[in-house]
């Protein structure tokens, strides 16, 4: 549990889809969502009211990690990120959000792959809840699609799902595709 009196910096990232903002402690991210529309009063208040902290405006060092890593995955240059994580959710969606973890960039997995690995077949819905609920894009939820190989459900949009599948499909060709 965070201390109410802990202070967590905010910074705002333009990114090729879209802005992201990175909420972060002095130790871990805790935030990196795509950003809606507003000014940025309005923007940093939305984050207040959604963690209930406060949160101020600027970066520091780990939000300063975040950018780098972001532009260098952008860039086509990085394949992992290192950045400390400290999503908040359920023990069930930290589950999920681990498995998605472990899903190398270039290839996808299924929401009943993840759901037979964190508490069989059953939960195959609240693997898709858990997904919309990730707080952090960097969780590669993103690489999560239907059973069939369609995309499904992606909170910022299935043509982000699609743009950074394709992405990382160029950075990491796997299959017959790989060189």
């Amino acid at each position: 549990m965070r201390s109410v009196t802990e202070v967590l910096c905010c910074e705002w990232f333009d990114t090729p889809v879209g802005d992201l903002v990175a909420v972060a402690s002095a130790t871990h991210l805790l935030v990196l969502g795509f950003e809606g529309d507003g000014s940025p009063d309005e923007r940093l208040e939305r984050q207040r009211r959604h963690l209930g902290l406060d949160v101020m405006p600027g970066g520091n060092a780990i939000t300063a990690a975040t950018g780098r890593q972001l532009k260098a995955y952008f860039a086509g240059e990085l394949l992992d990120f290192t950045v400390p994580l400290a999503p908040s959710g359920s023990e069930f969606e930290r589950k999920v959000w681990a498995e998605l973890l472990s899903v190398p960039l270039g290839e996808t997995c299924s929401y009943g792959d993840i759901a037979r690995n964190v508490g069989g077949m059953e939960t195959v819905r609240a693997v898709g809840k858990a997904n919309g609920a990730n707080p952090i894009v960097i969780i590669p939820c993103h690489r999560c699609i239907g059973s069939d190989g369609t995309l499904t459900g992606y909170g910022g949009g299935l043509w982000r799902k699609k743009w950074l599948l394709r992405h990382e499909g160029q950075m990491r060709p796997v299959g017959l595709f790989a060189l």
